[in-house]
This record gives C-alpha cells, structure tokens and sequence, in this order.
C-alpha cells in the first residue's frame, strides 16, 4: 500500500519495535568516539533517527534491511548536523586533518573528523555512489559485508572489493588533503 501513509507509519513504527535493540547498539558504538559530557546520548540519537524516519518524506519499506540502511543514512545526518553546529559555535576551532588509518575501526575521530570524513565520502558518493553507500552502511550502520551485501543486492565479494576500494580512496584523499595543507 505505496500511497497509504497510516500503513507507512504503521510499519516504520514496528521495524523500530523490532530494530530499536540494533539500532542502541549501532548508536552506542557511533557515541563511543564522541567527546565526554556530549550532549547528544545513544538514546536520543535513536529517538531523533526515528523522527525523521517516520515525520520526513514517505518511504515504501521494503524490510528490516532496507531500515538499517536508511536509519544508518539518518544517524550519520544526525551526526554531521551536530557536529556541524559544534563546528560553527568553535568558529571553525582546531580543524585537523584525518587520516583514515585505522579510524573507520576505532571509531575515535571527533567532530571535526567527521566533518573531514562526510566531506570526503560526499566525493567518493559523487564518483562511486554504490561505493560510498558500502562505507556508510559499515561505519554509520554498523553492518556486516553479508548485510551490505544483501541491501545493495551485490554479491558479499562485490561488496568487500568495494569496501576495499573505498577505504583505499578514502585515505588517498585524505591524505592529498593533509599534504595540501602543509
């Protein structure tokens, strides 16, 4: 029922019944590498992720995996407008250059960093949107290469080739970046 939003929400409001579990967990670990005393706790990460899901823009649920995927997009914006907002409120601060390393495991970047990383991967998005969608789905949706595999409809070896690709592009640029601006 495309055109009913009652059976929209309906839906939305029991994947979140049934994920709410997962996605804690997934905003737990995103809020391991946020500073201490940060305004923003796990809970009210998944709160605010679920607003948006069920007040903005109509979606057609396909099922469990097709909500991690568009939670996972949802929490990373949640993410990068706050971090946005600490941004604008420092006046720019101490901006430093990320390297991605080992950060997309670590999970220890700060918002600044992830300021660096969101602008990055819009370029990589721009140039190898499926690609861009694999890092979003591992690093803000906590997905394993199965999982991604399966919501992008590729084979878990396409998805780890351009898991593995995507990193590689990643810290080229950020790299380029960092030597830029030396």
């Amino acid at each position: 029922m495309r055109d009913d939003p009652a059976r929209s929400e309906e839906l939305a409001e029991s994947l979140y019944r049934h994920t709410y579990p997962h996605l804690h967990e997934l905003a737990q670990r995103l809020m391991v590498s946020e500073r201490n005393g940060h305004t923003l706790q796990p809970t009210a990460l998944v709160n605010e992720a679920y607003l948006r899901l069920v007040d903005g823009e109509r979606v057609d649920w396909e099922g469990r995996n097709h909500f991690f995927c568009i939670a996972a997009r949802v929490m990373r914006r949640i993410l990068i407008d706050h971090a946005r907002a600490k941004a604008r409120a420092k006046r720019g601060g101490e901006w430093r250059r990320v390297t991605l390393g080992d950060h997309l495991h670590r999970r220890d970047y700060d918002a600044l960093e992830l300021l660096v990383l969101e602008d990055t991967l819009q370029q990589l998005e721009a140039r190898h949107p499926r690609m861009a969608k694999v890092v979003e789905l591992r690093v803000f949706g906590g997905m394993t290469m199965k999982e991604i595999a399966q919501a992008l409809g590729v084979s878990k070896r396409t998805a780890d080739e351009d898991w593995s690709f995507a990193r590689r592009w990643l810290a080229r640029e950020l790299s380029s970046e960092e030597r830029e601006d030396r």
